[in-house]
């Protein structure tokens, strides 16, 4: 532990060690931003205001109120009560063996639906669709190009482009044929509530399950969580019986 001081506020120092006590506190969204200098300092800063506060509390021996006997009770209680649910919990572990037997036992929590990457030009009439198509068979046009030009859908200005998605993202007519289409093929008109697409599929991803590696982590997780849950209300029931006169 580094005992280097970093500021002194009324007389006490703030060591390097204490500050990253306090970098520990700092809220799980902005914990990327502690490598950041500048942020690193912002922190800092904040530790020596609250610690120029803290000197000011005393100096109004704000520290002798019965307010603050009344505080430190509870906080102390507070803290006993999170030291002991840490020495609860402390010992929890999840083996990968565990981890493991979870995956196997839960199938459908790790499988990747099949999904297909596709895209599409949107018209208002049958006609108009059937019109684009025959000028992308010919030749005259790719498909892309005729999607920037004809399109009446935002994708229009990316060649038509819907990116990936799996079944249930679309409404079901245009998903019945982008399912059922062969890569590289243009199908349609298709109609839907939005109008009529033509649409072709760039590639097709089969139904899979997700590597054990993959999702070990976060089963363990679960898992941990669980078992921590389950630790938790046992022992506090096992503590009402014993402490508790009702």
């Amino acid at each position: 532990m580094s005992q280097e001081v970093l500021a002194v506020v009324a007389g006490e120092a703030v060591t390097q060690e204490e500050f990253d006590a306090f970098l520990h506190t700092v809220p799980r969204d902005r914990q990327a931003y502690i490598s950041n200098p500048q942020f690193r300092q912002q922190c800092l800063e904040q530790l020596i205001a609250l610690r120029s506060f803290a000197a000011m509390g005393k100096d109004m021996k704000l520290d002798e109120t019965e307010e603050f006997e009344k505080i430190l009770v509870n906080a102390k209680r507070d803290i006993l009560a999170q030291m002991a649910m840490a020495e609860v919990m402390k010992d929890i572990d999840v083996t990968d063996e565990e981890a493991k037997a979870y995956y196997e036992a839960n199938p459908q929590q790790f499988s990747r639906s099949a999904t297909i990457s596709a895209k599409h030009i949107l018209t208002e009439t049958e006609e108009k669709s059937s019109s684009i198509l025959e000028s992308i068979t010919n030749g005259e046009k790719t498909f892309e190009d005729a999607a920037k030009e004809f399109s009446t859908c935002p994708s229009g200005a990316k060649g038509g482009d819907l990116g990936e998605f799996s079944q249930g993202q679309m409404v079901k007519e245009f998903e019945d044929a982008a399912f059922a289409a062969e890569i590289g093929h243009v199908v349609g008109p298709v109609q839907t509530q939005f109008g009529y697409h033509l649409i072709k599929v760039e590639g097709k991803k089969e139904a899979s399950n997700m590597p054990f590696e993959d999702v070990l982590d976060n089963i363990k997780m679960t898992l941990l969580q669980q078992k921590q849950n389950a630790a938790y209300t046992e022992k506090a029931k096992e503590l009402r019986a014993k402490y508790v006169q009702e």
